[in-house]
C-alpha cells in the first residue's frame, strides 16, 4: 500500500479514486508513566514513554486506515493527514484520515 501526504504519486496515475478512509485510537496515559512524567518535567528532557505510546498510537491509527482502504479496493492512500484532540483528561486521540484511490504506473 502506498501511502503519501500529497494528491499525487510520482510515477503513477490515479484511475479510480474509492473515497475517505480513517482510522482512530484513543489512549489513556498511564499512572506510572504520569510520575515519571512529572519528574521529567522538573530536570527537562524527552519522555520516552509518552513518545512510545504516540508512535504506537500513530502505527495502529494508520494500520486501521490501510485495512479500511484495503476492504475498498484501494492499493494507495493519497493525502494523508493526523490530527489529535483531547477526549477527557489523561486520555487523547489519534486519527488519520485520506482518500483511498487505486493507481496504476505512468
Amino acid at each position: 500500500m502506498i501511502i503519501v501526504s500529497s494528491e499525487n504519486i510520482e510515477g503513477k496515475r490515479i484511475v479510480k479514486a474509492l473515497g475517505l478512509v480513517k482510522g482512530n485510537t484513543i489512549r489513556a496515559r498511564h499512572m506510572g508513566r504520569d510520575i515519571a512524567a512529572a519528574f521529567r518535567n522538573i530536570v527537562g528532557g524527552e519522555i520516552t514513554d509518552y513518545t512510545k505510546m504516540m508512535a504506537e498510537s500513530r502505527e495502529q491509527s494508520i494500520d486501521r486506515m490501510v485495512a479500511d482502504a484495503k476492504k475498498l479496493g484501494a492499493n494507495a492512500i493519497i493525502m494523508v493527514r493526523l490530527s489529535t484532540s483531547s477526549m477527557m483528561q489523561g486520555a487523547a486521540e489519534l486519527l488519520v484520515y485520506g482518500t483511498a484511490v487505486v493507481v496504476e504506473n505512468e
